[in-house]
């Protein structure tokens, strides 16, 4: 098989499963709690299921790494990277913003256990808006069969940008630092709980730029290729190499990498780039500004 026809299976999968978590949301479903505060249902495990059973019997030689728990065959030449449903929390709570992820990374022979092999294919597919993204490596992204590309956006301040939070230990995480500062220099940061989407919608020019810390493969394998293949760059946060293992991902147009890159190096040498204002201090701003 070649690139077109893994993406045109993942498509077809990622449709199937879409179905299927469109059933659990519009039925409602029940949750429950995988660590202290992360959660997961029944849909996220019934899709899993899916996928997997699927992905078996369409490529029996090939791994599977999915995020409820599949681990098969990971010395494979082909790996698959699952979230059956990237945006739990969301789901959970009834808030329309899910996907369901597939990546494939082929890993030849020799590769060293901790080397990335090479993503190759990947979609993500919304089944409430009934939105497929799909990437193949060196051939383009797509939405819904059409090209796309990543915005031309030249700055950061006429920008739209998102990130995410963990939802563990929340108030450890630099994050919040990162958040305001870029919101004081951008039209705005939007924070919809998926990552994968969030990166889909910097591949086809929604988003001019995405950040977050503590991904996962299965979060990123898929959205950094589209973004990749529309044009945009992918980075660590100091605009080093992007890794699957990586736990910070950058995701840009490649227009405004260079000025969120110097952001974020400036926040963590310990540089506050603009002090949080008072009350009263706002207040005066907003008055000087005749509002």
């Amino acid at each position: 098989m070649n690139q077109f026809e893994f993406a045109h299976k993942a498509e077809e999968i990622a449709r199937e499963a879409g179905a299927l978590l469109k059933g659990f949301y519009e039925n409602g479903v029940k949750a429950e709690y995988k660590g202290d505060v992360d959660l997961v249902t029944e849909a996220d495990k019934a899709s899993e299921k899916l996928i997997r059973e699927r992905l078996q019997a369409a490529f029996p030689t090939h791994g599977i790494y999915g995020e409820e728990g599949t681990r098969d065959a990971l010395d494979s030449e082909y790996r698959w990277y699952v979230d059956p449903l990237d945006g739990t929390t969301n789901f959970a709570h009834g808030f329309p913003a899910f996907a369901v992820v597939l990546g494939l990374e082929h890993r030849p022979a020799g590769l060293k256990p901790d080397e990335d092999g090479t993503m190759i294919a990947g979609v993500v597919y919304d089944p409430l808006r009934d939105e497929m993204f799909t990437a193949e490596k060196g051939k383009g992204a797509w939405l819904n069969g059409k090209p796309i590309q990543v915005s031309k956006t030249k700055k950061l301040q006429e920008s739209l940008t998102a990130t995410g939070f963990p939802s563990h230990k929340r108030h450890l995480n630099p994050n919040a630092y990162f958040y305001y500062q870029i919101t004081l220099r951008s039209h705005g940061v939007r924070r919809a709980g998926s990552a994968a989407l969030d990166l889909a919608y910097v591949a086809c020019g929604r988003l001019d730029g995405f950040w977050e810390f503590n991904l996962n493969p299965w979060d990123t394998s898929s959205g950094v290729l589209l973004v990749s293949e529309a044009g945009g760059t992918v980075s660590h946060f100091d605009g080093g190499a992007f890794t699957l293992d990586s736990r910070e991902v950058l995701a840009t147009n490649g227009l405004i990498k260079d000025e969120m890159v110097h952001i974020f190096t400036e926040l963590f040498a310990g540089r506050e780039l603009e002090a949080i204002p008072t009350p009263q201090e706002f207040a005066a701003r907003r008055a000087a500004e005749g509002r």
